[in-house]
């Protein structure tokens, strides 16, 4: 899919793409930090045929639920692709010895063969987080890897 990325001065930016289906849809990205989805006229491509306006909050909801999105996508076509590959959602539990520490701390990776490739804390989604991410009690541990190494992250993050 292409992007257009337009500067519009005094306002901000616009990026515009057209979807599959042949519909023209644009983001206006405002200095302020509010954001408008434009899904333009079919017959008038320079009439908005609707507008959503969002305030910062709302968009980065909206990106995260996106992004989440795009990650479970992912991992199904990771599983459809490689035979023996797992997802699994692992809790930071109360207790851990990680809770307050970084991922890099975990050393997941060297010690289990699988990899941590997303947190979701709450509502937010932190898609590929790096060494310095810091985990805290009750995040949600997005790990890849084999059966056998995803339950190995698991007591990590349970045990140390």
């Amino acid at each position: 899919m292409e992007v257009q990325r337009t500067p519009l001065p005094g306002i901000g930016l616009r990026h515009e793409f057209v979807t599959e289906r042949g519909r023209r849809v644009g983001v206006v990205s405002h200095r302020t930090g509010r954001r408008e989805v434009v899904v333009y006229d079919r017959e008038d491509p320079d009439t908005a045929a609707v507008t959503l306006t969002l305030n910062s909050e709302e968009a980065n909801g909206m990106a995260e639920l996106l992004a989440s999105m795009r990650v479970v996508e992912r991992m199904g076509e990771l599983h459809r692709q490689v035979e023996g590959l797992v997802t699994a959602q692992i809790p930071v539990p109360a207790g851990s010895p990680y809770d307050g520490r970084s991922l890099g701390d975990t050393h997941a990776r060297t010690r289990t063969g699988a990899s941590i490739v997303a947190v979701v804390r709450g509502s937010e989604v932190m898609v590929s987080p790096r060494p310095d991410f810091g985990f805290r009690a009750g995040d949600i541990v997005v790990v890849v890897g084999t059966a056998e190494g995803t339950a190995a992250v698991a007591a990590v993050l349970a045990e140390g």
